[in-house]
């Protein structure tokens, strides 16, 4: 069961069109007799939340109260849509006059071949339980898929954002977001629709200038306090109008399925507000968690729809908390999961060699980091120079680095265990024969590679010429 974890500011309501996804996967190795088309061999299948819900459940990771007002009929879809949210999100629904959408894809060998999608109706009226779960709302996120459920609620929306963040993630077939939201969330392809709309002689382009004037339209026209439109592998940029905008670069290009990424930036910008953060911090955040997201799987994340502890289920804020998630996704495709480890107090050029000549061994690079306390018992009083947490954010930050994981005992034995790396990479002086890890790897067949460091660098050297330069050292 899956502890909430109560937000002293309310709950993070999520208000918008639910569907229910449905997986059916399969082989594909002839066609068939009568017709030109595959014949699939099914192996599984598999529903998921879609649409709002799926915002909603991506929003309640790590434990965050979250209740999703959405519509929902008395329907199998819908029936099923309430399991799989039990326990996780709370739900207030309004009436659905129809049953819940169903979108189905058919896949052979990870690849969609069709997508069949059926039912569907009209939101209706909303109850009590609607206005008392918006009025009790810490933070709101409109995840508008143009079935009427905001349209429905659009005054009670318009009232909240005096008191509380909105974000509204818009859609083409629905309306524009009520006025004085704090962000709206558009893709490159949704804003160049709506600007095309509210101004036909805007000059057409794909470019950075060209999508700075279509979010300085939309901030104007919608009059929101900003517009972030995701681009991508390019990130996001936050609009404020007239103002210098600015862009918020992914930390590195995913590749992947995107489906549910602009959920998971929605979300995790919504839930950064609601816990008093800028908008550019925010921002920031959902590009991170949504690329992490995509490199995991996406919506295929085994790992996402387990019922697992709520710890387990944290959401991802950059390489640093994801190593063991990461490690199992790469290595279920068949990939190369490479890990080193090391203090990294001062990171110097030598550090960098190592971790790129690392990073090209494998398809994924998990860095296993000294803490604090592990770092003072193996250098002494005065070690380390920054913290763990910058010394792991600095890390995060290098492209070749895909997750830090930080370890509190002497050695990385236990970590390593968690990971289960096919490769162990060190550098200096040990041969792969004295790598004191190598015991432990025998334990899944896992292999010590030793590379060398760069000459003239190393950390303890840049200590003492800081602390002469400073006049505090010898």
């Amino acid at each position: 069961m899956t502890t909430r974890r109560p937000d002293r500011h309310g709950p993070l309501v999520v208000v918008g069109d639910s569907v229910l996804d449905c997986d059916i996967d399969g082989e594909a190795t002839r066609l068939a007799p009568d017709a030109p088309v595959p014949v699939v061999e099914m192996t599984g299948e598999r529903h998921r939340p879609g649409g709002a819900a799926l915002a909603a459940w991506l929003a309640a990771s790590g434990g965050r109260e979250v209740v999703l007002v959405t519509a929902v009929g008395g329907g199998e879809a819908s029936t099923e849509l309430r399991r799989l949210l039990a326990e996780r999100v709370t739900l207030a629904a309004l009436p659905l006059d129809g049953d819940l959408p169903v979108k189905t894809r058919v896949r052979a060998g990870d690849r969609p071949l069709v997508r069949i999608d059926r039912g569907g109706g009209a939101p209706g009226a909303p109850g009590d339980a609607v206005r008392t779960a918006i009025a009790a709302a810490g933070a709101v996120l409109v995840s508008d898929y143009g079935g009427g459920t905001a349209d429905r609620l659009r005054p009670m929306l318009a009232a909240a954002t005096d008191r509380i963040p909105l974000v509204w993630d818009p859609h083409p077939r629905g309306g524009p977001p009520v006025p004085g939201v704090r962000l709206a969330t558009p893709n490159a392809a949704e804003a160049r629709l709506f600007s095309a709309v509210l101004a036909p002689g805007e000059p057409p382009g794909e470019d950075l200038p060209a999508h700075t004037r279509r979010a300085a339209l939309l901030t104007r026209h919608w009059r929101a306090a900003g517009v972030a439109v995701t681009l991508g592998p390019l990130g996001a940029l936050l609009s404020r109008g007239p103002d210098s905008p600015i862009l918020l670069p992914a930390p590195y290009e995913a590749a992947g399925d995107a489906c549910g990424a602009g959920d998971c930036f929605a979300a995790t910008v919504t839930a950064a507000l609601a816990d008093g953060g800028l908008p550019e911090e925010a921002v920031h955040r959902g590009v991170t968690a949504a690329a992490d997201f995509v490199a995991r799987g996406g919506v295929g994340d085994a790992a996402l729809w387990n019922q697992a502890s709520a710890s387990d289920r944290v959401p991802a804020h950059g390489a640093v908390s994801d190593a063991a998630r990461l490690a199992r996704s790469v290595r279920a495709r068949g990939g190369t999961v490479v890990a080193t480890g090391g203090c990294f107090d001062l990171l110097h050029p030598g550090h960098v060699a190592l971790l790129e000549s690392a990073r090209r061994l494998g398809d994924c690079l998990v860095v296993c980091l000294n803490s604090d306390a592990s770092v003072r018992r193996l250098k002494g009083p005065g070690r380390p120079i920054n913290a763990a947490g910058n010394r792991a954010r600095v890390l995060a930050g290098l492209g070749c680095v895909d997750a830090v994981e930080i370890f509190d005992e002497d050695t990385p034995d236990r970590v390593l265990g968690r990971l289960r790396p096919h490769l162990w990479v060190k550098g200096g002086d040990y041969t792969a024969e004295t790598l004191p890890e190598r015991a432990v790897l025998r334990g899944w067949d896992g292999h010590a590679v030793v590379l060398p460091y760069v000459d003239g660098h190393s950390t303890t050297s840049l200590a003492r010429r800081a602390a002469t330069a400073t006049g505090n050292g010898p």
